[in-house]
């Protein structure tokens, strides 16, 4: 079996020590990459929030519309420091494995506002939020091997994500 967390070509003992601008530059990039991400997403999500999505059934859990962007919002941006933090313990090429399961998730987490609003398919979103899941709570036991923090910074998304689940879950029963 493979240890994700040690395959590269990097040693995990061998020390990544970026200098300050480095430092700085890599969590402006961890910001702009999680930023970029989000704004795809809600360009995606603004084609049928003000149209489709209200007049789906919705279960009576569901919050009210203006608290998603301030909860993603906060969530991106623990994200980003998330993969920060991982990145000045090993940089890109020590930790390979992670930051192929953090992209994985991060690609999943876009693609469901395309399948759950742009296609306007509860079922389809609902493959992805599962699968998305699955990878946050591997993104979080990779991430907390290399730093504690990191992976306990992504609690919160796994904790919001688990909850979207449940009201795409119940979205799709409510009108399927």
């Amino acid at each position: 079996m493979v240890d994700i967390e040690t395959t590269s070509n990097t040693p995990a003992s061998t020390p990544f020590n970026p200098n300050h601008r480095s430092r700085v530059f890599a969590l402006i990039a961890f910001m702009v990459l999680c930023l970029i991400i989000s704004a795809f997403g809600g360009a995606v999500t603004a084609t049928s929030v003000s149209t489709w999505y209200p007049k789906l059934a919705k279960p009576f859990f569901t919050p009210p519309d203006w608290l998603f962007a301030p909860a993603w919002s906060i969530i991106y941006f623990l994200i980003a420091l998330s993969g920060w933090r991982v990145w000045l313990k090993r940089g890109l090429n020590g930790a390979k494995g992670p930051f192929a399961i953090y992209g994985a998730q991060l690609a999943l987490n876009l693609l469901w506002s395309f399948l759950f609003f742009g296609a306007q398919s509860p079922l389809l979103g609902m493959i992805d939020i599962l699968l998305l899941l699955a990878l946050i709570v591997i993104n979080v036991i990779v991430f907390i091997r290399i730093d504690r923090v990191a992976g306990l910074l992504l609690l919160p998304y796994g904790a919001w994500v688990g909850f979207a689940c449940l009201l795409n879950g119940a979205i799709l029963h409510l009108n399927g």
